[in-house]
């Protein structure tokens, strides 16, 4: 037994550029907009919810944005990232 969907039109605001960008991703997969809209809303109902994890920076992460915006982010080598991973880890 097949199942006849019933499609309807609806209209969302986007930014334009992240829908051009998103467009390209989706073009790599054979798909178009509506299609992945579709599959983001199906995945939606599936998990009923947002299909991903979203995030609210905290207020260390919030600083650490705005610097990096404003230019005053310190620069780190890979070395010393992963040199104050480890010692997170430790802690």
């Amino acid at each position: 037994m097949t199942s006849i969907s019933h499609k309807v039109r609806t209209n969302v605001y986007l930014d334009a550029d992240i829908k051009a960008k998103a467009q390209e991703i989706f073009k790599q997969y054979g798909i178009g907009l509506s299609d992945a809209f579709n599959i983001f809303l199906s995945q939606a109902v599936l998990e009923r919810g947002i299909p991903f994890e979203i995030k609210i920076p905290n207020d260390e992460t919030i600083k650490a944005m705005q610097e990096i915006e404003d230019g005053n982010s310190e620069s780190l080598s890979l070395e010393e990232h992963l040199l104050e991973m480890k010692q997170c880890i430790k802690s």
